[in-house]
């Protein structure tokens, strides 16, 4: 792969909680993730994102972490992560991992130490910020007699990335992880992590405001976005750099203004990837998915180099979201993803065509869902255990014994799937080998052509033609640089 190997790389986002369980008590962990990188492989992707790995209390699903430099004893230790960075090189896939800059657990040791309360955000007099996770974004200190910030749950106080203490700690944490042979991270809330210094109040929503970021009630103008947030990342870019092959940052970029996301690009010195989350909310109509990426391509600075999913751990999958669970729409969607401009991101299921499974009130875990249950759907869902075969366990847990999440039914396993030629698994591995074996799909320009209405063609490179039917939900590929087409 290129230096820039990032700009020709499949990734693949592991929730390890639910990917594998190797020992038996129901939660998937690193050695689980170990031992199915010969479908990964075999799948053909390269690179695969870990969802965070790192100790915690579990508040919010590990994005509460205690130790930045360590693994959460139910998913594995530092060896089982050096055994699976070991095994994943010598089949040709990277592997990357969550970091959480913006907030901690309380009970991370930092949150407690005197010498280091100025790593946080306090204040006397709380402003009028909102929590994503519901009710006020801070909460009262008893032992220190003032208010903390936390913009997700009250056991995540936010740090304060004004400190150069705090700017400094992250540089080392980020530097422990690569030279253990990690090739990147993806940031947690990238947007976030600095605030406001004189903590203003937020203003109210405006009209012009997208749905999704309207729900807070308040324009996020103080806690999201600050101008001083890009000197971190050329910060964390330049010691990117210092390593061969450069590592590789992506960002968490909740934006539904493209100019805004271009900004984290920065000259090519800032984030390489920022998850294009327009995208994943809009509707699966041929004109408003067109005008989303025509919008994107016109967005981005030349060198920079787009970044898409359909799916993730937060978000509805997309063949419920957008499919209905109808597979001919599924393939629509996959085929999408597989041939735009730019780094496609799968999210485990996805090759599967896996639906959100339904989780029983008494079985949930998502703190969000569990504090609003009036909010709407919760996240648990999407993050149901992998059903790698038939049966009790589903191939993810020992028969007998219950899975962390409800595994559902709704579903054809991994190997069913991979023993059926015209599959859904096999259909997203054939795409996957397409491009690979095509050049203009790896790299090649974008270009619309005209269509007709509920269809989407454009062009890929020099000789590759994409056409997606959103009324018939059939897709083709043709290309004079890679042979045949495919059709589906």
């Amino acid at each position: 792969m290129s230096e820039r190997w990032w700009e020709s790389a499949v990734f693949y986002q592991v929730y390890p909680r639910s990917f594998q369980d190797s020992n038996g008590d129901g939660i998937g962990d690193l050695e689980g993730v170990r031992q199915r990188l010969d479908h990964l492989q075999w799948l053909g992707v390269d690179a695969i994102w870990l969802t965070p790995i790192m100790p915690s209390p579990d508040d919010d699903c590990g994005y509460d972490v205690s130790d930045y430099r360590d693994v959460h004893p139910e998913l594995g230790t530092l060896d089982d992560l050096d055994r699976l960075l070991h095994d994943a090189e010598a089949r040709g896939i990277r592997v990357l991992l969550d970091v959480v800059p913006n907030h901690t657990s309380d009970r991370h040791p930092w949150f407690r130490d005197p010498a280091r309360e100025d790593w946080y955000v306090w204040t006397d007099r709380p402003n009028n910020w909102v929590s994503v996770f519901g009710g006020p974004a801070w909460d009262f200190d008893q032992q220190r007699g003032r208010y903390y910030l936390h913009q997700y749950l009250p056991s995540q106080p936010d740090l304060d990335w004004w400190n150069p203490a705090v700017r400094r700690e992250f540089l080392e944490i980020l530097r422990f992880w690569f030279d253990r042979g990690v090739a990147g991270f993806r940031i947690d809330t990238a947007n976030r992590i600095i605030k406001d210094r004189e903590l203003r109040d937020n203003p109210p929503v405006t009209p012009d405001m997208h749905p999704v970021a309207a729900r807070l009630g308040q324009r996020p103008l103080y806690t999201t976005d600050r101008p001083e947030v890009h000197d971190i990342y050329r910060e964390w870019r330049r010691l990117c750099q210092t390593y061969t092959p450069e590592r590789a940052l992506v960002g968490e970029t909740w934006f539904f203004d493209l100019q805004r996301l271009a900004a984290y690009y920065g000259d090519d010195d800032e984030l390489q990837l920022c998850f294009n989350f327009l995208l994943t909310h809009s509707a699966f109509q041929a004109d408003v998915m067109r005008g989303v990426v025509e919008s994107t391509e016109l967005a981005l600075p030349a060198f920079a180099w787009p970044c898409w999913a359909l799916s993730n751990h937060d978000v509805s999958r997309f063949v419920t979201r957008w499919c209905g669970g109808d597979e001919r729409r599924a393939r629509v969607a996959m085929t999408m993803l597989l041939t735009l401009r730019g780094a496609p991101f799968l999210y485990q299921g996805d090759e599967i065509a896996l639906t959100d499974q339904p989780v029983p009130p008494e079985r949930k875990r998502d703190p969000l869902d569990l504090r609003m249950p009036g909010r709407g759907r919760g996240r648990d869902p999407e993050r149901t255990p992998m059903p790698w075969a038939a049966g009790p366990g589903a191939g993810f847990t020992e028969p007998g014994v219950e899975p962390w999440l409800p595994i559902g039914s709704d579903w054809r396993s991994v190997a069913d799937q991979r023993a059926d030629p015209g599959s859904f698994l096999n259909f997203t591995r054939g795409l996957l080998a397409q491009r690979r074996a095509n050049p203009d799909l790896r790299s090649g320009a974008y270009q619309t052509l005209e269509s007709p209405p509920g269809v989407w063609r454009y062009q890929r490179g020099a000789g590759t033609v994409v056409t997606l039917d959103f009324e018939r939900w059939e897709a083709r590929i043709e290309s004079s640089s890679a042979g045949a087409g495919t059709d589906s």
